[in-house]
């Protein structure tokens, strides 16, 4: 049985003393460190840890753990959250038409691949609700346009909150979300069918087809209201030649899709990707 974790996600201005100061707020209240990393920006300044302990034995309640840490972090201006492992995620998938990356996370999550629920599926199509009904999923249909964008954001964001989602993934949802969204739901990883930033927006293959290339790509980022430029959590590439058509790239690029993008979501549930400005560190 795997014992239960809190993890610590940090940001803070570069000092001296840090991961002393940071390690011994675990130790001196009993905690038995699992893994503990760092990264240094020397051109931003900032120092940023990832340091996840066992909670048995230590000698924080858990209510008790933010409130004592803040001592520690706010004269060193950090910015930071705190995670436990066994807070199980809830999740919402969003999807069009193509079902390949949907079927591949709901596989993922039934085989314990990461610790999550799925309770329900929004789309602005009816092709996938067969799929949420085979797996026993609540389906959302919520179609879009542009005069009732704004009406049916505001419904997809009821859902969310009636359902307490933490975590949206667009599993190839092929409309573009509002920044008045996404400020009030950041919590929003997208899967690109590109290598980014190349080829950003509609039809990549297409546009890799018309350039030669030699590579494509998959990129699993972050949503932000500029289109296709949030901060990058995972990226994979494949090689492709002059006799691939453009059939033979999106069937090659469908498959980078499925795993960048489990990637990307495993690593956002075990708390592994810390963003600062629009880059971020992923600590494995």
């Amino acid at each position: 049985m795997i014992k239960p974790t809190a993890t610590l996600l940090i940001s803070c201005p570069d000092q001296r003393g840090l991961v002393a100061k940071f390690a011994n707020f675990i130790y001196s209240n009993g905690g038995n460190i699992i893994h503990a990393d760092q990264h240094t920006d020397f051109e931003a300044g900032l120092f940023l840890n990832r340091i996840e302990w066992q909670l048995d034995g230590f000698n924080l309640p858990k209510d008790l753990i933010s409130q004592a840490f803040n001592a520690i972090a706010q004269p060193l201006n950090a910015t930071w959250k705190l995670h436990f492992s066994h807070t199980i995620p809830r999740i919402a998938i969003w999807v069009s038409r193509q079902d390949h990356c949907l079927f591949d996370l709901i596989w993922r999550q039934r085989a314990k691949e990461f610790n999550a629920e799925i309770p329900i599926i929004i789309s602005n199509h009816r092709h996938l609700q067969e799929v949420a009904e085979k797996f026993d999923i609540e389906y959302h249909y919520i179609p879009i346009t542009k005069e009732n964008r704004q009406a049916q954001e505001i419904k997809q964001l009821e859902i969310l909150n009636h359902y307490n989602i933490d975590l949206v993934v667009l599993a190839k949802y092929m409309q573009i979300i509002s920044a008045d969204f996404i400020k009030q739901f950041p919590q929003i990883i997208n899967i690109h069918h590109s290598f980014l930033p190349a080829f950003i927006g509609a039809n990549p293959y297409h546009q890799a087809f018309e350039r030669g290339v030699k590579i494509i790509g998959a990129t699993a980022h972050y949503a932000t209201a500029d289109l296709d430029a949030g901060p990058i959590i995972e990226q994979d590439v494949v090689r492709v030649s002059h006799r691939d058509e453009v059939d033979d790239l999106i069937r090659k690029g469908k498959d980078l899709e499925r795993v960048v993008l489990a990637r990307a979501v495993r690593l956002h549930l075990q708390n592994r990707v810390l963003v600062y400005g629009n880059r971020t560190v992923v600590f494995e």
